[in-house]
């Protein structure tokens, strides 16, 4: 600042101007790009239509569902398969979770390629939509490792939950990824419970969904054991993976230089060291004991004699356990369903695939 005295001397005050703070050490985190996700979606969708493409239902059925219009794309019947999409003959060859032949026959391959199959149009729709709408934010606000991982990891433990317990039936589909995103919904919450403002009205709506969308499993047909082992392991890899700062250590790395006078804080507190310490316990737990038993050929119902009402609780509208009547004539097998009368006629390539058999016989029995 200038002024003039009245000596007509100029005098100049200069202001001390403090200098501008430094660059904080950690930056506000900006949102990741979401890729994987939405590269999950397209190859989920990809393999879906080639699933239809292999099964050219108008080759081998005269009741396909728009053979007209869509030709070798065609759905098979709704008595073979309710959900409008290939056979389950077509689901095996594809890589689909059939529990004989992982255990019995070595392939053990299928508890990864089962989690990119679907069995038709309404079951790929409700998986990609809740795909899109939970994994888009995660991988927003997590990046893509850390949701690459727990969405792979859920899923191999949910079929391999399933090829433990479930041993009659075929299982595909990401519900048991989907369900781990979910279960790391709500571990990141409680890990993270100092960052948000609305806690209970955050938890209590995530554990309605969660409860909402394992009840469903309780029906017929419905992989429930998948849907629980990958909520069970995506809730402790949540603790592990999407742990993040408390929130005073955020302040103080983001505020200019010397302004808190406190000892600096630690970045996490004590409790969310020792959620990650059990989990991983817990998770290299759960994988030695689910791998052993599977390459021991343990069936799971053997140990647990309760536990298949996790995945289907009967009652006077349905029957868990679909019962039927066989006769065969060469390739053509008969079967007739004993909970409803329905009977249908099928050609078999292979007429000792009981576990085929068995899935021909539950579809009958819807």
């Amino acid at each position: 600042m200038v002024r003039k005295n009245s000596h007509d001397r100029i005098e100049i005050k200069v202001q001390n101007i403090p200098p501008p703070p430094p660059r904080p050490l950690y930056p506000p985190p900006y949102p990741w790009y979401p890729w994987l996700i939405p590269m999950f979606f397209n190859i989920n969708i990809i393999l879906f239509i080639v699933s239809m493409y292999i099964n050219n239902c108008p080759a081998h059925s005269r009741t396909c569902i728009g053979a007209q219009m869509l030709q070798r794309f065609a759905f098979e019947n709704v008595h073979d398969n309710p959900l409008l999409g290939p056979s389950t003959a077509t689901l095996v060859k594809m890589g689909a979770l059939d529990a004989i032949k992982v255990i019995q026959g070595g392939q053990q391959w299928r508890i990864l390629t089962c989690m990119w199959l679907h069995a038709g149009v309404f079951h790929i729709f409700a998986n990609m939509l809740s795909l899109l709408s939970v994994g888009v934010r995660l991988e927003q606000e997590f990046g893509f490792v850390r949701i690459g991982l727990l969405y792979i990891l859920s899923g191999i433990d949910g079929s391999l939950l399933s090829a433990l317990f479930i041993q009659k039936t075929i299982s595909v589909g990401a519900s048991g990824a989907l369900f781990g995103l979910l279960g790391a919904m709500l571990s990141e919450l409680l890990t993270n419970w100092t960052i948000y403002a609305n806690k209970l009205a955050a938890l209590t709506t995530l554990v309605l969904m969660i409860l909402i969308n394992l009840m469903v499993g309780i029906l017929p047909h419905v992989d429930n054991f998948a849907h629980i082992g990958g909520f069970v392991t995506g809730f402790f890899l949540g603790f592990i993976l999407l742990i993040r700062p408390h929130f005073h250590w955020i302040n103080q790395t983001i505020s200019p230089f010397g302004y808190y006078g406190q000892p600096r804080k630690s970045r996490y507190k004590l409790y969310q060291y020792i959620f990650l310490i059990l989990s991983i316990i817990a998770l290299i737990v759960m994988f030695t004991i689910g791998f052993v038993f599977l390459f021991r050929k343990v069936d799971g119902n053997d140990y647990c004699s309760w536990c298949h009402y996790l995945s289907c609780v009967p009652t006077s509208l349905w029957s868990c356990d679909p019962q039927c009547n066989s006769t065969r004539s060469g390739n053509e097998l008969n079967l007739k369903c004993l909970n409803n009368g329905k009977s249908k006629s099928y050609m078999l390539l292979d007429g000792n695939d009981m576990m085929l058999i068995q899935e021909l016989c539950a579809n009958l029995c819807i």
